[in-house]
């Protein structure tokens, strides 16, 4: 996940340890949600011993009450426009109903023209503006909900 992350220069590059700290049980009204896509055709595997399929992306998510928060989707650059982030976002949204959420919210850097179209089309919408949310440029941030009851 960290590498797939590093090929992405926009996204929050957060450490090994972050990512290890999303499969650890937390305090119980804390609750983490994260899927994995991988790509089969681009196993190497011919003796039944070899690594695992490559992952393609990655969605991480938290819920805190009765509302979730999605940290991140992250999509390789080769997989892009294939419905995989699409794919992703329905699996979340479909879990956080199925906990009685209220609704999904997310930061979005402003320049991620991609990103923001494909939120506007799940239905999110965007609520208002993060001055400088983004420490390593200084770019603002769109906040946005998905209303799911």
């Amino acid at each position: 996940m960290v590498e797939l992350e590093n090929e992405n220069p926009t996204s929050a590059h957060w450490s090994h340890e972050h990512y290890e700290s999303l499969f650890r049980t937390t305090a119980p009204e804390s609750k983490y949600f994260v899927l994995v896509a991988d790509d089969p055709s681009e196993s190497k595997d011919v003796t039944g011993s070899a690594p695992a399929a490559p992952i393609v992306a990655y969605l991480a998510a938290q819920c805190v009450d009765r509302e979730w928060e999605l940290h991140y989707v992250v999509v390789a650059k080769k997989s892009r426009r294939r419905g995989v982030a699409t794919l992703l976002l329905n699996e979340l949204v479909e879990h956080a109903r199925s906990q009685n959420a209220n609704a999904i919210f997310l930061e979005v850097r402003e320049s991620n023209h991609g990103a923001r179209a494909l939120y506007r089309k799940m239905g999110f919408e965007e609520m208002d503006v993060r001055k400088s949310y983004y420490s390593d440029t200084a770019e603002d941030a769109i906040h946005c909900r998905l209303r799911l009851y």
